[in-house]
């Protein structure tokens, strides 16, 4: 993998960290990433250097997720079983969606690269579930709305 790839890879994870924080501290999204990309890209934890990740890429998916959040919601909605909207999934299944849907919706990110991208970002954060295999069935249904002619 090209260092360029790698830090966009490392920028969608940081971007669902984000978003997931956002969410449950009620910090601003300025807040939150003045914070990321200060201390949290590049930083040692439990004697394992993170990743630096691509800062454009970064701030492109959280800019996305916000401003396309609505729509991003909607379409996440209309992925999901009628029993489990939205509101009731995990939260950081919830900002994974949101992330990923600012890159199907609003940046030239090929569908089948967000996909598996964000189901690279699932494993990470859910390494013994089964959610990669729910995240790669909703983001496909979503990509197919976002962008059909894509499929």
């Amino acid at each position: 993998m090209t260092d360029k790839k790698q830090m966009r890879s490392a920028a969608r994870l940081y971007a669902v960290q984000a978003l997931f924080q956002m969410e449950v501290s009620g910090q601003t999204v300025e807040g939150v990433v003045a914070e990321f990309e200060t201390h949290r890209f590049g930083e040692v934890f439990e004697e394992v250097e993170m990743a630096e990740g691509d800062v454009g890429h970064f701030r492109s998916v959280i800019d996305g997720a916000v401003n396309w959040q609505a729509k991003i919601d909607q379409m996440t909605d209309r992925a999901l079983v009628a029993k489990w909207p939205i509101d009731r999934i995990d939260p950081v299944l919830r900002a994974l969606f949101r992330a990923a849907g600012a890159e199907l919706v609003g940046m030239p990110t090929p569908p089948k690269v967000a996909i598996n991208e964000y189901v690279d970002v699932a494993k990470a954060f859910f390494p013994e579930g089964k959610e990669a295999k729910f995240v790669n069935a909703v983001l496909d249904h979503m990509a197919r709305e976002a962008q059909p002619a894509a499929f």
